[in-house]
């Protein structure tokens, strides 16, 4: 027995000396323009540093990962670690032939991953090529042709050059949704991106044909129709076809399939799990039960898990769901939790983003490196590296490490142009409108956003730039600022002129899940100005003003879609809190809006709003900070021509409240695809004049209207209809029976 074990010890010894040798020298062959010394360090080795055939594999990944040698072979004989290397060569020069635009020329330069002087790698090169022609793609250059050219050099060098033609742009005439679609093609047609080209339209890049689009463009349509009953929607085709005059129909085929609604929902999870931890979430999906189906009320819950999977009693468990339909048209919905293996993330490895700086990706990421890996938060990480907008593609890849008992996620990521032109005008009852802007949404390839604006109306004038930086310092919320000046001027019709410059600074986060808070600290100097026609208190405002606020946002959203939402409440309270002034108000708001299907499709809303603005001092609440009820609260009524009157001049109140009753009319004349028919009631008022209460006694009666809404798309662009029968009103207020709006954006 003792010369077994004796035995056996000496094979072990052995055979451990045989797959773990110590390097005593490196021996490079090869290399004319990388030192030795380079290549040794690359290859992540040092003298005295037991190898095995494993280190040895691990040494040529290394050195090819470089992208600076062409071919490397690896031996270990006698201790010496000899590397013998074929270099790639040099490129010495790039140039794009066939677009003489430098604006499209310098883009291009910037998405492509090689450089000059840089090592020449034919698979990044084909890479580039599907780079070059994803982005003349999205540009609208459907057809564009790009050839590569390479040129060898004596001094192993290579010359690129990318030849490109880039045709006519391909532009989209017309947009039809056709099959069973259940919605009218307005509807649909504002849930995608992309738009028919019309002749005004000289900045939207969204009327040139780009498959990547059209893909989101389905997921939208897919996403609208799933978060309102369709469980079993599909788009079964989305073609194109080619017109006679050079343009392109897209036409999205859909068959929606029936509504479905909730059945039994449940939760299952291991048994020795605590239930308590789970309570929250059993209540939810109790109180689902008959509801119309909706993913995003699907992914509330699976969110819930996630957050039990951020504490470390549950970081490694994952989550299933079994559907199963029960009577045609109801769904019973089990999920299942389950625990995983026990995984830790050994590295992050991101790429791609050639623009978008790594600290940006990674900020968006929940698992990082060292943590528990668990499928869910690594699914809704890469769900919110996809959200961001910033990229055309995402994948992820989950590679073995040397470590059995971690992971390596590999991200890979194709950016997409971020900036965006925009302009639009507008033209109705009210007056005239005119809008510019310039976004950008990964300013720097720092990811943050900014957005310069600047509109023009009747009687204002008002421009500005904004910023927000999300998931600031990895704190999960956003900072955000704004800079702007606004000039309101109604020295004619009202007496005063109001020149405002305002900076706020301020933050957005989740406090908990659909509950948001915004605070902000605003800054505003602001000159008031008076014409003869003015009334003797509002003379008596003219001046400077200073102010510093607190102003903050508590909104809670149970919506089930933020657009054309079906079911659910939104619900908003505002405050301004002033800091430092030489004129002191306190003023709050408070909105709260119910939706509710009354029959299919046919969707009512309640809306009520209240807000107040009242002096702290001995001061009037001066002009431009008095409140009126907007124009969409009260229709029936001329805008800003209801309540409390100043020397015949409307001067707004300290308080005014609405309510609005509103229903679709999808029943009603189907067949126009184009149209959409509202009815409303809407009731208000203005109210409190704080310098003199006589003023209100004869404009303090409620205000209301009953009518109906017409919402035409036409070939300009939408098209708004009001028509209203006033209720009840002061003997000052301005009935409006008749009421239109246009917009249109280029």
């Amino acid at each position: 027995m003792r010369l077994f074990i004796h035995t056996l010890f000496i094979i072990i010894f052995l055979i451990d000396n045989t797959y773990a040798e110590k390097i005593e020298k490196f021996l490079i062959i090869g290399n004319a323009r990388i030192a030795d010394e380079t290549i040794v360090l690359f290859s992540k080795k040092k003298i005295n540093q037991d190898v095995n055939e494993d280190d040895l594999n691990e040494v040529l990944k290394n050195l090819y990962q470089t992208d600076f040698f062409k071919n490397v072979n690896i031996k270990f004989n006698d201790n010496i670690l000899t590397i013998s290397v074929i270099e790639n060569p040099i490129i010495q020069t790039i140039n794009i032939t066939g677009e003489k635009t430098s604006k499209i020329q310098d883009q291009l330069y910037e998405i492509m991953s090689l450089r000059e002087k840089s090592s020449y790698v034919k698979d990044n090169v084909s890479k580039d090529l599907l780079k070059i022609n994803n982005f003349l793609k999205y540009s609208g250059f459907y057809f564009s042709e790009v050839d590569v050219e390479l040129t060898e050099n004596d001094n192993n060098s290579v010359n690129l050059t990318y030849d490109i033609t880039l045709g006519q742009k391909a532009s989209i005439r017309k947009i039809f949704f056709t099959g069973e679609k259940v919605y009218k093609d307005k509807l649909l047609k504002s849930l995608i991106i992309s738009e028919e080209n019309k002749f005004w339209k000289f900045l939207s890049g969204k009327k040139y044909l780009d498959a990547r689009r059209i893909e989101v463009d389905k997921n939208l349509l897919i996403n609208y129709y799933l978060n309102n009953g369709y469980y079993n929607v599909e788009i079964n085709s989305s073609s194109v076809s080619f017109t006679d005059d050079g343009g392109f129909n897209l036409t999205f085929n859909i068959n929606s399939g029936s509504k479905f609604y909730f059945n039994d929902l449940n939760l299952n999870i291991p048994d020795d799990y605590n239930k308590k931890n789970f309570e929250l979430i059993d209540k939810k999906l109790i109180g689902l039960k008959n509801q119309p189906y909706s993913f995003k009320k699907i992914k509330q819950i699976l969110d819930d898990i996630d957050n039990l999977a951020l504490t470390k009693q549950y970081e490694f468990i994952n989550a299933s769901i079994d559907e199963k339909i029960i009577n045609s048209n109801k769904l019973n919905i089990s999920i299942i939790v389950n625990e995983t293996k026990k995984f830790y993330v050994d590295r992050i490895n991101i790429n791609g983003n050639d623009i978008t700086q790594e600290t940006v990706i990674r900020n968006m990421l929940i698992v990082d490196e060292g943590d528990p890996f668990n499928e869910l938060l690594n699914k809704k990480s890469i769900n919110n590296i996809k959200s961001s907008g910033l990229f055309s593609s995402v994948d992820f890849e989950i590679i073995e490490s040397k470590d059995q008992t971690h992971k390596i996620l590999d991200i890979f990521v194709e950016e997409r142009p971020s900036g965006e032109i925009s302009a639009g005008a507008g033209v109705g009852t009210s007056g005239s409108t005119i809008a510019f802007g310039v976004k950008e949404a990964n300013f720097n390839g720092k990811g943050i956003k900014t957005n310069t604006s600047v509109n023009i109306g009747s009687d204002t004038i008002n421009g500005g730039l904004s910023f927000e930086i999300p998931n600031y310092k990895y704190s999960n919320k956003s900072l955000n600022g704004d800079i702007s000046r606004t000039v309101t001027d109604l020295l004619t019709t009202s007496g005063y002129k109001n020149s405002s410059n305002r900076a706020v600074f301020g933050t957005a986060f989740e406090q908990k899940q659909n509950l948001f808070f915004s605070p902000s600290i605003g800054l505003n100097y602001e000159k008031l100005e008076t014409s003869t026609i003015a009334s003797s208190a509002l003379k008596k405002q003219a001046g400077d003003y200073y102010d510093m606020n607190l102003d903050y946002a508590i909104m809670y959203d149970q919506r089930n879609s933020t657009f054309k939402p079906s079911s659910g409440y939104l619900s908003i309270f505002r405050q301004q809190l002033p800091l430092l002034s030489n004129n002191y108000s306190l003023a709050n708001s408070y909105e709260i809006t119910k939706y509710n299907e009354i029959t299919e499709n046919m969707i009512g809303h309640i809306k009520f709003n209240i807000k107040s603005i009242n002096s702290l001092g001995s001061d009037d609440v001066r002009v431009s900070k008095r409140i009126n009820v907007r124009e969409k609260q009260l229709r029936g009524f001329k805008a800003g021509k209801i309540g409390p009157k100043d020397n015949n001049k409307y001067i707004g109140g300290n308080y005014t409240s609405s309510v609005t009753l509103g229903t679709t009319l999808p029943k009603f004349l189907p067949q126009l695809q184009n149209i959409d028919f509202n009815l409303f009631l809407d009731v208000a008022n203005v109210w409190g004049v704080d310098y003199d209460s006589s003023l209100e006694n004869t404009s303090n009666d409620i205000k209301s209207a009953t009518g109906l809404t017409i919402d035409i798309l036409t070939p300009i662009g939408p098209l708004n209809f009001v028509f209203a029968q006033p209720i009840s009103k002061s003997s000052t207020d301005l009935t409006e029976s008749f009421r239109f709006n246009l917009g249109t954006s280029f």
